[in-house]
């Protein structure tokens, strides 16, 4: 079985590392994106509780997934679900290229202008990452990655990547 969860800053490629996994195993896939946020303005985290639940329902009903996401307080109640992990460290650099190279997102945005008048605030969030103390962080990510105890992988660029990149 493969239940695999892939985490890292925003921009490091995590939805399209994991899409590919998706179809090259034919796995489901499941982006916390899609349930971390409620559907208010400005946009505010879901209560915990109710992501988890929502979690547990797509683990519920698929045996086999891919699950990506940056929230180590989601992929927290994940690992003792899944047999194998990828965070994605690449340089923030290397992060700040990706978003602005990156294809629209529907399940995120209405529109493409909507997502562009983001990124921004996006590439600003993005720098942030090594000095964060949230859950977003470089430090809840590499905590995460150090106390796991299946198999494991690093990336620190994009050359791994690049296969599974659709340029």
């Amino acid at each position: 079985m493969r239940k695999i969860v892939i985490f890292g800053n925003s921009g490091s490629g995590k939805s399209t590392f994991a899409k590919h996994m998706s179809e090259k195993h034919n796995i489901a896939h499941l982006d916390l994106d899609t349930l971390a946020w409620q559907d208010t303005q400005p946009p505010a985290r879901q209560p915990i509780k109710l992501a988890q639940q929502s979690i547990k329902h797509f683990l519920d009903t698929h045996s086999n997934w891919v699950i990506e996401g940056c929230y180590s307080d989601l992929i927290e109640y994940l690992l003792p679900e899944c047999n194998e992990i990828y965070f994605l460290n690449l340089p923030i650099e290397a992060c700040i290229e990706n978003a602005k190279a990156r294809p629209w997102e529907p399940h995120k945005y209405e529109t493409k202008e909507q997502q562009d008048a983001n990124l921004d605030m996006l590439i600003d969030w993005i720098k942030q990452y090594p000095k964060r103390e949230d859950e977003f962080s470089l430090n809840a990510h590499q905590h995460i990655f150090s106390h796991f105890r299946g198999t494991k992988h690093m990336y620190v660029n994009n050359i791994p990547l690049r296969p599974y990149t659709k340029r």
